[in-house]
């Protein structure tokens, strides 16, 4: 099993600021791209923002210059800054993690979900 643990999240006033963070537990893991995306009620899920192994990031045109992901490896970490938070960024947010474990067995795996709501 591969499992995403997230934490972070809350409620926050617009124009402030939240750190999410998500790590994956596992054995032998090698995990090669990691992300967050969200869902609010009556929408799809959308991607936030994604992470290659080599620090590769993409961002939602929605987020560009508001959020910021990074990742540590060694701790199999994924980390979502919010900043300049819009009501709008209001949904559950997910944590997304791929790769291999043992070598041989690939995994995709999602996290919980951690609430966000951002208050006007």
């Amino acid at each position: 099993q591969v499992q995403l643990v997230e934490s972070g999240g809350g409620l926050v006033q617009a124009g402030g600021s939240l750190r999410l963070s998500c790590a994956a537990s596992g054995s032998a893991l090698n995990i090669n791209s990691m992300g967050w995306y969200r869902q609010a009620p009556g929408k799809q899920r959308e991607l936030v923002a994604t992470i290659t192994s080599g620090g590769s990031a993409l961002y939602a045109d929605s987020v560009k210059g508001r959020f910021t992901i990074s990742r540590d490896n060694a701790k199999n970490t994924v980390y979502l800054l919010m900043s300049t938070l819009k009501p709008e960024d209001t949904a559950v947010y997910y944590c997304n993690a791929n790769g291999h474990h043992h070598y041989i067995h690939p995994f995709d795996s999602w996290g919980q979900g951690t609430q966000v709501t951002v208050s006007s």
